[in-house]
């Protein structure tokens, strides 16, 4: 059974979606804020966190940081469950390293439905490919290790930024459509739209590339989608 952990400020919020989620047959804990969440995370590694952004300090942006910047919980789902509804603001969600996006109001038949895609896509992992490392010109990712280097140097990718790097190394010189990258990265059961796919390359063009306007790695193919090449 797996076990999801929500962090929301708001008992009826916390009441609400763990009832919704043990009536789909998930085991749940709710923490009141965010300094609850990270310690409980210390002492139990949850399946998928389900995160509120407008808690009392730290907030479900500076808790996502935190998660991801760590190695022992870089890879863990989180689901950001928010107010804000704002294209900006699902943007800013995303690049700080959350999986999906859930607006409030919300049904909390979509929001269990979205756990189990979350949870889908992260139970198929990049590894099971027959590669077991990948290396264009000074880029090179281990997949067992789940590593990125460039010029032997470590560079920290989200769960979602390392299997795009992955899929489109992989595919080296192939134009991969967004409509692709989005099936193949975060699965059919996703809910979100191809902007998702453009805030994450733009992410991982600022950690791979030496100058993320003039990309040597990562090129942009107008009105289709990205092609991966291998510098000269």
């Amino acid at each position: 059974m797996a076990l999801i952990y929500i962090a929301d400020d708001e008992m009826n919020i916390r009441t609400l979606v763990a009832i919704g989620l043990k009536d789909s047959g998930f085991e749940t804990a709710a923490f009141a804020d965010g300094t609850e969440l990270l310690n409980a995370v210390k002492q139990r590694r949850p399946d998928a966190i389900i995160l509120d952004w407008m808690m009392p300090h730290p907030d479900g942006l500076a808790v996502c940081r935190a998660l991801r910047e760590d190695s022992a919980t870089r890879n863990i789902p989180i689901l950001m469950l928010t107010a804000r509804g704002a294209e900006i603001d699902r943007v800013l969600g995303l690049e700080i390293g959350a999986d999906d996006y859930i607006v409030k109001p919300f049904s909390v038949k979509e929001l269990c439905a979205r756990v189990r895609a979350v949870l889908r896509r992260t139970a198929r992992p990049v590894a099971a490919a027959p590669e077991l490392s990948i290396t264009k010109g000074n880029l090179s990712v281990d997949i067992l290790r789940h590593t990125v280097k460039k010029d032997g140097r470590p560079i920290e990718l989200t769960l979602k930024e390392f299997d795009l790097l992955v899929m489109l190394m992989k595919n080296s010189g192939k134009v991969l459509t967004r409509n692709i990258l989005l099936d193949k990265v975060w699965g059919t059961e996703y809910y979100g739209d191809t902007r998702t796919v453009d805030v994450h390359i733009r992410y991982l063009r600022q950690k791979i590339e030496d100058n993320p306007d003039s990309p040597s790695y990562i090129y942009t193919v107008r009105g289709v989608g990205y092609k991966f090449t291998e510098p000269d």
